[in-house]
């Protein structure tokens, strides 16, 4: 069975109820951790929860079938929910499918990993696995959202506004929702008392975000620009920017090369696939540029090991580190030092 975030939800159910074996990929990692959390929530009597890095199953593939085979402590039945990055669980779920012995549910979410990968190719064949893959969310369907959005709240705004709003959250519904609540607010609108939204209005609730927003620093890093970077920096501490919401606005950014890099394929052409993309309206215009010179920083093997960097950073950071800033501010001078020409 083969899902991607359109028809996911359609398919749920029934996965939940046929499958044994679960693959999530593709750049939105959010998006696949929401679905393996949905599928969870579907499976009749998941009992407990064991959960197992990528990592340490690509050392001793055999962990993974000796506790898919494994009754939990109580006797009663189990999970198992696996964080890989690319085709680290591929062997270990080779040998548990080799064992022809019923295993318990097996949940992989797997950063850096697309339904083309080796892993999702050894499930397409097995009539008790599911395949989802999940893609970041462009532009268009996120301005799209801001629209619906403001109509539940009685603002009444343009597509152009729309657009201006997603960009400034860096494509991330969560940031929308909360400009979009905040711009109802100051107008008090209602859907009982409709107000219309200018862009004069969103100057005034949303300049800090527009103009002294993420993206600067975000390309300064991923483009290794060092010779911006400690002014970028600088304009961090001194706007107090929020870490979690400075590292998301990068994951969606790093989501998008990983996407943009898979339609690349062996292509040379980035300025090519930039240009379609713009034409389609999932690639800002104005972004063509910066794009095009992190996809040639971030490639392959390269690009995985950014992805984890990433990941790791964010559990530091959510984990409640006094010194967030400080962490922040030291993994994204390694980035950028990573990215930058070598000499």
């Amino acid at each position: 069975m083969k899902a991607t975030q359109s028809n996911f939800a359609g398919v749920a159910a029934k996965a939940a109820r046929q499958c044994r074996f679960f693959f999530f990929c593709g750049p939105d990692e959010a998006g696949a951790a929401a679905a393996a959390a949905r599928i969870v929530s579907l499976i009749e009597n998941t009992g407990e929860r064991v959960e197992m890095q990528g990592a340490e199953l690509r050392r001793d593939p055999a962990r993974l079938s000796d506790e898919a085979h494994s009754n939990s402590l109580f006797g009663d039945s189990r999970h198992i929910y696996v964080r890989a990055s690319g085709d680290e669980a591929h062997d270990a779920l080779a040998a548990l499918l080799e064992s022809e012995v019923e295993s318990c549910p097996v949940l992989v979410v797997a950063t850096s990993a697309t339904d083309k990968s080796r892993t999702a190719k050894l499930l397409e064949g097995q009539a008790n696995a599911l395949v989802a893959m999940f893609y970041p969310p462009d532009l268009a369907s996120v301005s799209g959202s801001v629209r619906q959005m403001a109509d539940s709240v009685g603002l009444q705004v343009t597509g152009d506004l729309a657009e201006r709003i997603a960009r400034a959250a860096a494509l991330d519904v969560r940031l929308a929702q909360s400009e979009v609540t905040k711009l109802a607010v100051y107008l008090d609108a209602s859907p009982q008392s409709p107000r219309r939204a200018t862009t004069e209005d969103i100057d005034a609730i949303g300049a800090q975000t527009e103009n002294d927003g993420f993206m600067p620093l975000v390309n300064a890093v991923l483009s290794g620009k060092t010779g911006h970077l400690s002014g970028e920096l600088a304009r961090m501490r001194d706007l107090s920017m929020n870490p979690v919401g400075l590292l998301l606005a990068f994951e969606r950014r790093v989501a998008q090369l990983a996407q943009l890099s898979a339609e690349l394929g062996n292509s040379p052409d980035i300025r090519g696939l930039l240009e379609r993309e713009s034409k389609a309206r999932r690639v800002f215009f104005r972004d063509k540029d910066d794009l095009a010179t992190q996809m040639r920083c971030w490639r392959g093997v390269k690009l995985e090991r950014l992805v984890e960097r990433l990941v790791k950073l964010h559990e530091t950071l959510l984990s409640g580190s006094q010194s967030a800033e400080i962490v922040l501010s030291q993994g994204l001078t390694q980035i950028a030092r990573a990215a930058a020409p070598r000499r």
